[in-house]
C-alpha cells in the first residue's frame, strides 16, 4: 500500500454520507448511529484519503451476520482485527477508500476515544496542523511501509488521545 497524504478535500464529507447511506440500509435496527471519525472528518488537517466511519451498534455479535451484504457493496469483513469488541471492514484493497470500525453502544472506552480526538483536533487547530505535518513526512519517510509510517506516528497519537480524553471529559463537566 502505498502511503499518500493530501490536503483536506470537501468531498470527503459527502463520501462519507453517501457510504452511510449504504451501510445504514444494510445494518437497519441493528444500528444506533454512524459517525465520520478520523482524520477525513476534520477540516484542513492532511490526511490519507480513507473515509473512516465508526457506526455504533446495538449488539455486535450480530454483525457477523451482515458479512455477505457488506462484502456485496465492496467491504473485506476482517472481524475484530486485533480491537477486542470490534468489527472492521475495509474497502478498495491496496487502493482502500473506506474503513469502518463497529463497535457495540456500550463500548465506551473504544467510542469515546475515537469521538474525543476527533473533536479536539476540530477545535485545536494548531494540534491538528502539527499532527497534518507529522504525517506528512512520515508518508516521505515510509511511502511505502505502512508499519514504519504507524510507529513513527504512534507517540503522537497516543498523547494526542490522552489530551483529547482530558480535554472532553472537563467539557463534560
Amino acid at each position: 500500500m502505498n502511503i499518500i497524504i493530501t490536503d483536506y478535500n470537501e468531498n470527503w464529507t459527502q463520501l462519507f454520507k453517501k457510504e452511510a447511506k449504504l451501510i445504514s440500509g444494510i445494518l437497519k435496527d441493528e444500528l444506533v448511529k454512524i459517525h465520520h471519525i478520523g482524520s477525513t472528518a476534520v477540516s484542513d488537517l492532511k490526511a490519507k484519503p480513507i473515509i473512516d466511519m465508526m457506526p455504533i451498534v446495538k449488539d455486535i455479535s450480530n454483525v457477523d451476520h451482515f458479512n455477505e451484504n457488506m462484502i456485496e457493496i465492496g467491504y473485506e469483513p476482517l472481524g475484530e482485527f486485533g480491537i477486542n469488541g470490534r468489527r472492521y471492514f475495509r474497502k478498495g484493497g491496496e487502493n482502500r477508500t473506506h474503513q469502518i470500525h463497529m463497535f457495540q453502544y456500550d463500548n465506551h472506552f473504544e467510542i469515546e476515544r475515537h469521538l474525543a480526538v476527533r473533536d479536539y483536533l476540530r477545535s485545536h487547530k494548531k494540534d491538528a496542523i502539527e499532527y497534518g505535518k507529522l504525517k506528512e513526512s512520515l508518508a516521505l519517510e515510509f511511502s511505502k511501509d505502512i508499519e514504519g509510517y504507524s510507529n513513527g506516528k504512534s507517540d503522537f497519537v497516543e498523547n494526542l488521545e490522552r489530551k483529547a480524553i482530558e480535554w472532553k471529559r472537563e467539557n463534560e463537566r
